[in-house]
């Protein structure tokens, strides 16, 4: 099931659908459900259906191209966080963790910039298999590739994706993933691939706002003091901005 379809709340790979899921892991999530519940609620919209079709018309791709957004998926404003950074960073190489509406508006603004390699990970098959497909109806090229969910980096908890064959030089990191339900801090792993990321390149953490990501960027800006990160609290989610200095 692609982002075109409306989706249920939660996405799939709740801890506590997890049979193996540690109990400290359990708790975390249940204790964080408890706290964030107005953040959930407020990501239920994927923002103005006005700032949706004026995203649309920058990047040329019709009206129905996004007929969903919010509840798990990406708000109006990452995405145009994403095509801003396309345009400022022009990256040669983009790399998505979690893919979806994401993917299509990164490979667009890649198009219109006339180079780029984009490559997501997710890790459902079924999952990045449908994104590749819809990614395609419009022109557009996308490498998608399964990575299921295992043992996280060292310091965070929940799981983490099994990457393979990362790009050695990342120009642009989308964190969209995994899900907040698997652990409130799981995104934090992704710091795992931050040494990849040369002077000038940019990071983008989706749902920023929430407790458990703001506790990720507080981490992240003690261990890598030679990124700059800011949070944009615009949109219904929030999305923290990191750039590698000189």
């Amino acid at each position: 099931m692609t982002t075109r379809h409306t989706t249920r709340l939660l996405a799939r790979d709740s801890a506590a659908d997890t049979p193996d899921a540690s109990m400290r892991d359990r708790a975390m999530v249940t204790a964080y459900g408890a706290i964030q519940w107005p953040w959930l609620l407020r990501s239920l919209s994927g923002g103005r259906r006005a700032d949706k079709l004026a995203l649309l018309d920058r990047v040329g791709l019709p009206y129905d191209a996004l007929p969903n957004l919010g509840s798990w998926k990406a708000d109006t404003m990452l995405l145009t966080h994403i095509v801003d950074a396309v345009a400022e960073v022009r990256p040669s190489q983009v790399v998505e963790l979690g893919c979806g509406a994401t993917t299509l508006i990164a490979a667009q603004a890649l198009r219109n910039l006339g180079g780029g390699t984009l490559t997501s990970f997710d890790q459902h098959a079924d999952f990045a298999e449908a994104t590749a497909k819809w990614v395609a109806e419009y022109g557009l090229t996308a490498d998608t590739r399964h990575a299921p969910l295992g043992p996280p980096p060292a310091g965070w908890g929940g799981r983490w994706y099994q990457l393979h064959d990362v790009p050695e030089t990342i120009d642009l990191l989308i964190i969209d993933g995994p899900p907040w339900a698997v652990h409130p801090h799981v995104r934090g792993g992704a710091e795992c691939l931050f040494d990849r990321i040369p002077v000038g390149g940019r990071v983008l953490l989706d749902d920023a706002a929430r407790p458990g990501e703001r506790v990720v960027a507080q981490r992240w800006r003690k261990r890598w003091p030679g990124f700059d990160f800011r949070l944009d609290r615009r949109g219904t989610k929030g999305t923290l901005i990191g750039v590698r200095r000189a």
